[in-house]
């Protein structure tokens, strides 16, 4: 299974993924790690958002939302959290949708700065922390 979106670019490049970077993990899907073959040295996936420089996290139905809330309070200003929510041509979609996300996050003083594919079933927001 390949990333969709930028033909040759590797989905840990449209991420953001550096060298030595901790990323969490967050209900990932089981070939979430395929996705990412090539991904630079040292990059350590974890399953803890806490001391992450950045959040992956996957949702798949508006319950979901809560979990963007809980961690927009611990997210520090330079980190940065993905949501990811199934496209709604996928058959694992439940109708959640890129705008739910939105404004969810804008609620919460988060800032949404890139959207990609993930795969041909996922989509994924970038968010962050809104500049003051």
């Amino acid at each position: 299974m390949t990333a969709a979106g930028s033909p040759g670019t590797p989905l840990w490049k449209k991420l953001g993924f550096k060298p030595d970077m901790k990323v969490a993990l967050i209900h990932a899907p089981a070939h979430y790690g395929s996705l990412l073959t090539g991904a630079p040295k040292g990059v350590d996936f974890r399953a803890a958002a806490k001391a992450s420089d950045a959040i992956h996290l996957f949702i798949t139905d508006k319950k979901g939302l809560t979990e963007i809330e809980r961690l927009a309070g611990h997210l520090p200003p330079a980190r940065l959290l993905w949501v990811s929510w199934p496209k709604l041509s996928s058959s694992l979609s439940k109708g959640l949708h890129e705008d739910d996300v939105r404004e969810t996050a804008l609620a919460v003083g988060l800032v949404d700065i890139k959207v990609c594919a993930v795969d041909r079933d996922w989509s994924g927001l970038k968010l962050t922390r809104r500049k003051s």
